[in-house]
């Protein structure tokens, strides 16, 4: 639990918004110098999400999604603009928001809104969302956080929308991170805040391809 490895909550969200201040807003910078997984990771990402927008009595929606911990907007250009109408995106980082309007392109016209935030302090609009996803962030909110941002996130879709969470897992339990000021959680500690919520899983899927020496990344899809 975050609680046995945060000692200062305040300390640990303003140290990580230093960290990222401090990235350059390039693909690179967003993937802590892995730029060159960007491609598998955008790939298997949309066979993930596709499986959910496919026909079908429940499908999702594609009328609007939410990229949580945006960045510049990799996972907005490449995943999420080409199978929504528009696209949201979050992020406690200003210059990140400021870089993805060139970054993004003309496609980039379809962002509706630039939101400069921290997790632990947004609330999706309610009712508004097909699909919220939330990659590589989850690290930097405590358990609690975690669990109401994630009621917030649900109150936010809209019906048979989902919410995806793509991120490192540890082989047990959590792991505190000093550079970044970040978590690593395993998978069922994952799995009970996801309960926690109040929402179910749908599917969980393992990354392939990925480099060995990274932890392992998963997907877990939710309503």
């Amino acid at each position: 639990m975050t609680s046995e490895v945060v000692e200062d909550e305040s300390q640990f969200y303003l140290k990580a918004e230093k960290y990222w201040k401090d990235v350059p807003p390039t693909v690179d910078g967003m993937l802590g110098g892995y730029g060159h997984i960007s491609n598998i990771d955008i790939n298997s990402s949309k066979k993930f999400l596709q499986r959910f927008l496919r026909e079908g009595p429940n499908k999702t929606g594609t009328n609007c999604a939410l990229d949580c911990g945006a960045g510049i907007g990799r996972i907005t250009k490449r995943l999420l603009l080409p199978l929504f109408k528009v696209v949201d995106m979050v992020d406690v980082t200003e210059d990140f928001l400021i870089k993805a309007k060139t970054y993004l392109g003309e496609e980039g016209r379809r962002v509706r809104n630039y939101f400069c935030c921290g997790l632990q302090d947004f609330s999706p609009e309610p009712n508004s969302y097909d699909v919220i996803w939330i990659q590589w962030v989850i690290g930097h909110l405590t358990d609690q956080h975690l669990a109401e941002f994630l009621r917030r996130c649900k109150a936010g879709l809209r019906p048979n929308g989902i919410i995806v969470i793509k991120d490192n897992m540890a082989q047990e339990g959590v792991i505190m991170d000093d550079v970044d000021s970040s978590v690593c959680r395993d998978q069922e500690v994952v799995r009970r805040i996801v309960r926690h919520a109040g929402l179910n899983l749908l599917a969980e899927e393992r990354q392939e391809n990925f480099p060995d020496e990274i932890y392992q990344v998963y997907s877990f899809a939710m309503r």
